[in-house]
């Protein structure tokens, strides 16, 4: 039987000082985008009315007023956060394409094929959680939230308080919805299987109810169920994402044993 072929191309080993700077060079160009992205977002940000869009889920609680701040320093520093957020967000493009070029001569052509589509599914479904959790699940938690108030307390909302409390939602929901990339990844690798995750599906189960349940705020059936439905759905997701990946390594493995036994031409 011969081994499989090397699908690594022959591109040379570069010295270690060299690997250092092509490494500094682009941390340089990754540093440049961010500075270049973080002073667009700066303008942005001081053109257009970012936080009056991002304060959208608790306008209807604020009875057509505004956030409030406590320090002379406070709205300089939340729009000094955001610029950079979307500083980041603009240069993150330049930032990823300078880490696969460092990354890229490493890699063989079957990792290559794979890097983009996981990279985009990765920030789609990091998007997805993230809008999932700006409009469904910060309003419906601050409906709730707010029914604890009764009639004899008036609140006094902070842009800090608030805007803590929506990114620690937000990055918190797209960081859930990472779960069926992980898994996927898991199973491309044969630490886990299918099986695995069908097999554990119970204790899947308990533990996506708990973790629910101690990490949302407010009702405990309404507010575990918006978090708890999504993440399930995700981890059912993952088990026939998993059984395809399976299914379509069992028949390369089976196409290249095969091929692996047909005779070369001549031989008979």
């Amino acid at each position: 039987m011969t081994a499989p072929p090397n699908d690594r191309p022959d591109r040379g080993e570069m010295p270690f000082l060299d690997h250092l700077e092509e490494l500094r060079w682009r941390i340089l160009k990754s540093l440049l985008a961010l500075a270049v992205g973080f002073a667009a977002g700066w303008v942005m940000v001081s053109s257009w009315d970012v936080i009056g869009f991002l304060k959208g889920p608790i306008d209807p609680y604020l009875g057509g007023g505004k956030l409030l701040f406590t320090r002379p320093i406070e709205p300089f520093m939340l729009t000094l956060k955001l610029a950079a957020v979307v500083g980041l967000l603009v240069a993150s493009p330049v930032v990823l394409w300078q880490l696969w070029g460092f990354l890229r001569p490493a890699l063989y052509k079957r990792e290559e094929r794979l890097v983009a589509p996981v990279a985009l599914i990765g920030i789609l479904l990091f998007l997805g959680g993230a809008a999932l959790a700006f409009y469904v699940i910060m309003p419906l938690a601050l409906k709730v939230l707010w029914g604890f108030a009764g009639q004899s307390l008036a609140p006094i909302i902070t842009a800090d308080a608030y805007f803590g409390f929506a990114t620690a939602i937000v990055l918190s929901f797209g960081a859930v919805f990472e779960l069926p990339l992980v898994l996927l990844i898991l199973v491309y690798l044969r630490i886990i299987s299918a099986a695995f995750l069908r097999r554990h599906r119970r204790l899947a189960i308990m533990v996506n109810a708990l973790l629910s349940a101690l990490l949302t705020p407010g009702d405990i059936v309404i507010m575990t169920l918006a978090v708890m439905v999504p993440v399930q759905l995700l981890y059912e997701l993952s088990i026939v994402l998993a059984t395809l990946v399976e299914r379509r390594q069992a028949r390369a493995e089976r196409e290249m044993r095969e091929a692996d036994q047909v005779p070369a031409p001549g031989e008979a």
